[in-house]
């Protein structure tokens, strides 16, 4: 597309997360100015917010951002505290523009449909010719309304708000839903002093191996994104009963449906990194669903009962996109981006949106990809 930038107007980066910083480095090797605007008070807000051991699932290597690695004494799976040193080191060097405390709450058309208009916090309003939405995937925490549940008398909590197993010890607690996320708390739970740990299941997941004999899930992921769906499934069906054990009899079956199916449908396979085997212990216990609330118990959905006095609701995100951009036409039924990347949609020349999908090759490494490619287009 045609260079939409100019001198009095640099390009908005909303979103001071990996994805908006390396759209912001990209623009600015290219000779373009970003200035990146962030509601919170620091990089890597939301990275910032994580449970205390999460590392990434993807490796060091193939996570660096554009024009800076990864230092190598972080490991080959960076911890989440490295992981926000490496975002704080990245805007110094690449010596980025970055607004904090501004909130971006609405993107209009500008005059005569011509560039955008950014409605900010404190009455700001900027104009410009191009705008990169990089509030991240992980944007607004999802909690189902169950019946019943605001009568609820134990502790019910999204995982945004579980940091580490330390409040828990001795207590009956109930992770709800089997992503990454809820799986990984849950084991976290189980080595770390709970009482009692079940995982509510809706869905059973794929569980893969993180590595095996050093080869990284994620390299196999990148290979097979362009391979069709069921030779990909079928090979992902003889790797699991080949890696993973069939926890069956635990109440975790293998899952009907093929893997990159499921995948294509916007559910990431688990990477096991301690679930398999406290699953096997018994120290993680698979449930079903949860359906309601009622008479202060959990109900679930083949009608047990049960009373944690826990519930940690790993049920995933929502966007949040809708009061920033949903009246442009520019998302989906889901509230999600129509075009990614350096596609835009037709008729919304110059509003760009990345780090809105979860890709099996690795969500870091598909923003060093949309940044480079988003600044190629703005500067040519």
């Amino acid at each position: 597309m045609a260079d939409t930038t100019n001198a009095t107007s640099p390009v908005y980066v909303i979103g001071a997360g990996p994805g908006g910083l390396a759209v912001a480095a990209a623009l600015r090797a290219r000779g373009v100015r970003a200035v990146v605007l962030e509601k919170s008070d620091a990089v890597g807000a939301s990275w910032r917010r994580h449970y205390d051991r999460l590392h990434l699932h993807t490796t060091r290597r193939l996570s660096a951002l554009p024009g800076l690695r990864i230092p190598r004494r972080f490991g080959r799976w960076v911890s989440r505290d490295d992981l926000v040193r490496y975002l704080e080191k990245y805007a110094l060097v690449h010596e980025l523009e970055i607004v904090t405390g501004v909130e971006v709450e609405r993107i209009e058309r500008g005059p005569g449909d011509e560039g955008w208009v950014l409605h900010a916090t404190g009455g700001r309003r900027l104009v410009t010719g191009a705008v990169v939405v990089a509030t991240g995937y992980n944007h607004t925490p999802y909690v189902p309304e169950w019946a019943g549940a605001d009568a609820y008398p134990g502790e019910l909590l999204h995982a945004s708000r579980y940091r580490n197993p330390g409040p828990y010890a001795g207590r009956d607690v109930l992770v709800v839903g089997a992503g990454n996320t809820g799986a990984e708390i849950a084991a976290d739970l189980a080595g770390g002093g709970a009482g009692r740990v079940r995982l509510a299941v809706r869905t059973a997941p794929h569980i893969l191996r993180r590595s095996t004999a050093g080869w990284p899930a994620q390299a196999t992921g990148i290979l097979v994104r362009r391979l069709p769906v069921r030779l990909v499934d079928r090979a992902a069906a003889v790797a699991e009963r080949l890696s993973v054990p069939d926890l069956s009899a635990y109440g975790l079956p293998r899952p009907a449906g093929g893997l990159y199916s499921r995948v294509r449908e916007g559910a990431i396979p688990v990477q096991d990194v301690g679930l398999v085997q406290a699953v096997r212990a018994g120290r993680v216990e698979p449930v079903g669903a949860v359906e309601s609330f009622e008479g202060g118990k959990v109900v679930l959905a083949d009608g047990t009962r049960i009373s944690p006095e826990v519930v940690i609701c790993a049920t995933g995100y929502r966007r949040g996109l809708e009061g920033l951009a949903g009246h442009l036409g520019v998302l989906d039924e889901r509230g999600r981006p129509r075009a990614h990347g350096a596609r835009t949609v037709r008729g919304a020349a110059g509003l760009y949106f990345t780090g809105f999908t979860n890709p099996i090759s690795g969500m870091l490494r598909e923003l060093r990809i949309d940044a480079t490619r988003i600044a190629k287009s703005l500067s040519t």
